[in-house]
């Protein structure tokens, strides 16, 4: 009879074999998702693996839908304090993202939860429904000194479900009523539903958006960044947020090496194409469980590159698959990450990309009134 097994372990620091290895969850149960399979979180007393015992009743197993929990957070607002990130704050409106992004850095926060980084993350959501008027209270409380809001560094707050929930549009309500500026990162052309309330944030300096483009490839971006917008809607929209008026950049990441490395020029010509004159790019990153899904990925997909893409990545992060130190996570070290740093630098001087710097101002923030509170008789 087809079940669950559970093996009892100890806690460990993460193997150097995939700890799915022979794990991988059915291609018809997983289609359109990412993650090869569906491992338990590393803070779990038991792993559970399907297995079939011979009467193939694992094949009766329903496929991976998506579900959506409420997230019944009490604070919207997330604060860091790193040294290589440009923000203080920011906002997740989910947890999990439906695009399922093989490579999300994001991916090892649903094991907190109790679940998989690997399926889990992209099929049992959860929702801020609540955020907005979180977000208020927040921005209202006495001695609050506004700075720029991040959204989109976690998780895509314009991933598929945000079509039928709507919270980022209300989010981004809040933030316009207060005057107070936002940075987006998304690879969603979704973010063209919103071009109103952006436009008019963009006329007082208020709203900076940036558009992941990983690859050109349709073939690549498929299996890679499954349920996300196709490369040509996110050029698209790019080219409408300019034509709109929205400080617009592009972010190449991550830079796999190997894989899609050797589109850098290709993919920064394209977003030239569209009137973005901004670029940044990331180094992929393999923290915790990314690294066991993503050599999975690998062997799947690239068979015959997985040792040589490992291999590259090691040598970009000081023998390791995965360095974690400040000032050098983005980029990596080493020969190979300083010619992709400057063959990235190169492709923008001759595209003339980052000649100017992008700036919010937070001389229109006030604080938003509570709900209870009456407008003030003379304003």
């Amino acid at each position: 009879m087809s079940g669950s097994s559970a093996l009892r372990r100890p806690p460990a620091p993460l193997p150097s074999a995939p700890a799915g290895e022979g794990t991988a969850v059915d291609r018809e149960r997983r289609r359109g998702r990412g993650a090869q399979s569906n491992a338990s979180g590393r803070y779990e007393p038991v792993a559970r693996v399907a297995l079939d015992d011979g009467w193939q009743n694992i094949d009766d197993l329903p496929p991976f839908q998506t579900s959506v929990t409420v997230d019944a957070t009490r604070k919207i607002i997330t604060r860091n304090d790193s040294p290589d990130l440009s923000f203080d704050r920011s906002i997740n409106p989910y947890r999990g993202c439906e695009h399922g992004c093989v490579y999300c850095f994001a991916r090892p926060t649903h094991a907190y939860l109790g679940l998989s980084p690997g399926l889990d993350f992209e099929s049992k959501l959860f929702m801020k429904p609540n955020a907005p008027e979180l977000l208020e209270r927040e921005l209202s409380a006495p001695g609050y000194v506004p700075k720029v809001i991040a959204i989109g560094t976690n998780t895509d707050p314009y991933q598929p479900i945000e079509r039928r929930h709507q919270i980022m549009r209300r989010i981004l309500e809040v933030l316009e009523r207060a005057g107070h500026p936002v940075g987006i990162v998304t690879k969603s052309a979704l973010v063209l539903r919103d071009l109103d309330i952006l436009a008019r944030m963009a006329s007082s300096d208020l709203v900076k958006v940036a558009i992941s483009v990983t690859t050109l490839d349709a073939k690549l971006a498929r299996i890679m960044e499954p349920r996300a917008s196709t490369p040509p809607r996110r050029l698209e929209a790019l080219r409408q947020l300019v034509r709109a008026g929205v400080p617009t950049s592009t972010l190449v990441a991550p830079v796999i090496p190997a894989i899609n490395d050797a589109e850098i020029e290709r993919i920064l010509e394209a977003v030239a194409a569209t009137g973005v004159r901004h670029a940044g790019y990331v180094l992929l990153r393999l923290p915790l469980e990314v690294r066991d899904l993503f050599r999975e990925w690998l062997m799947a997909n690239f068979p015959d590159r997985h040792r040589h893409v490992f291999k590259l990545i090691r040598d970009m992060r000081g023998g390791k698959d995965y360095d974690s130190s400040f000032g050098t996570r983005m980029t990596g070290s080493g020969p190979i990450a300083w010619m992709i740093g400057r063959r990235f630098e190169v492709a923008c001087e001759r595209l003339g990309f980052n000649a100017t710097s992008v700036k919010t101002t937070t001389e229109h923030f006030r604080p938003p009134l509570p709900a209870t509170e009456q407008l003030s008789l003379f304003g």
